[in-house]
């Protein structure tokens, strides 16, 4: 039996609401409602000990040693502001962020969403024990306010979304970085210097060419674990790899299309008429190989 053809009508729903572009703003959403429920219920204790449970990668003296609270807030957080990044770089080239005036537009609009709060709590505050706390107000919540975003789907049109992306990044950014001048109390000079020069190696190879996807991962991680131990939110990290991964493909479209011609001609030339279709000569297995080697070539990291 041809295995498309094979239906599970009872796994249908599930597959429907996975394929919706509103799914992830649908489970954030439900997730939050059950942390707040279950944080404020009689078992909020339980719920706490869930995130202080230690989890440790590696080993010897490269081990990392955090509690999940942790790994999830510097470790996913990092991965989720990389791929946010890498819209917001895709934007800035090709997309609605492409002219100056309208890349301006959002972080105008960054700058206002943190002074404004901050000074409204400062005014609030002033004076008190707690006038210490401006910053906190300072950032905007990238996750849900993308997943409100998801929610509506189709509905928002493309520059909207792009700008409240912006926005929230930058905010964001805007907001670690106060915290790391004002808030921490200590910073790793050394592990700053190391992150600084491990971002700097990465656009030197994204300048030298350098496309393969496994060195951007491995030199990813240790610039990760470089801002980690410097004491500043490690989620920088995502950002700054985003902004090193290329954006230039090996091939350009015109010799892509050029490429794939010869290889068509080439492989129609070895179908005598008596081939079983069902099989593959060596040469032909050549021809099917230089076609993917192409269309990788032709591809591009920020995708």
């Amino acid at each position: 039996m041809n295995q498309d053809s094979t239906r599970f009508p009872i796994l249908e729903p599930f597959q429907r609401f996975i394929r919706a572009e509103a799914a992830g703003g649908i489970l954030l959403l439900v997730f939050a409602v059950v942390a707040l429920v279950w944080a404020n219920s009689p078992w909020a204790e339980a719920y706490f000990d869930v995130w202080k449970n230690y989890v440790t990668v590696g080993f010897g003296s490269a081990a990392i040693s955090k509690p999940l609270l942790l790994w999830i807030n510097d470790g996913l957080m990092a991965v989720f502001f990389f791929l946010v990044g890498l819209e917001i770089k895709r934007e800035m080239l090709v997309g609605e962020l492409s002219e100056g005036r309208k890349a301006a537009f959002p972080m105008a609009a960054a700058l206002g969403g943190m002074l404004v709060p901050a000074g409204i709590y400062a005014l609030v505050n002033g004076g008190t024990a707690f006038a210490s706390g401006w910053g906190i107000p300072m950032a905007t919540d990238i996750a849900f306010a993308l997943g409100v975003l998801a929610l509506l789907g189709s509905r928002v049109p493309l520059a909207l979304k792009v700008f409240l992306t912006a926005l929230a990044i930058v905010d964001d950014l805007g907001a670690v970085m106060v915290i790391a001048l004002f808030y921490t109390s200590e910073l790793a000079t050394g592990a700053l210097i190391t992150a600084g020069a491990l971002f700097v190696l990465l656009i030197a190879l994204n300048r030298l060419g350098v496309q393969r996807t496994a060195v951007y991962v491995f030199f990813g991680i240790a610039l990760w674990v470089a801002v980690l131990k410097s004491g500043v939110h490690a989620t920088v990290a995502g950002v700054l790899l985003a902004l090193t991964i290329p954006a230039r493909r090996r091939l350009d479209t015109r010799d892509f299309m050029d490429r794939l011609s010869s290889y068509t001609e080439r492989f129609g030339q070895t179908l005598p008429d008596e081939a079983d279709p069902q099989s593959a000569s060596d040469e032909q297995q050549d021809i099917i190989h230089s076609v993917e080697v192409a269309a990788k070539n032709a591809e591009t990291p920020l995708v």
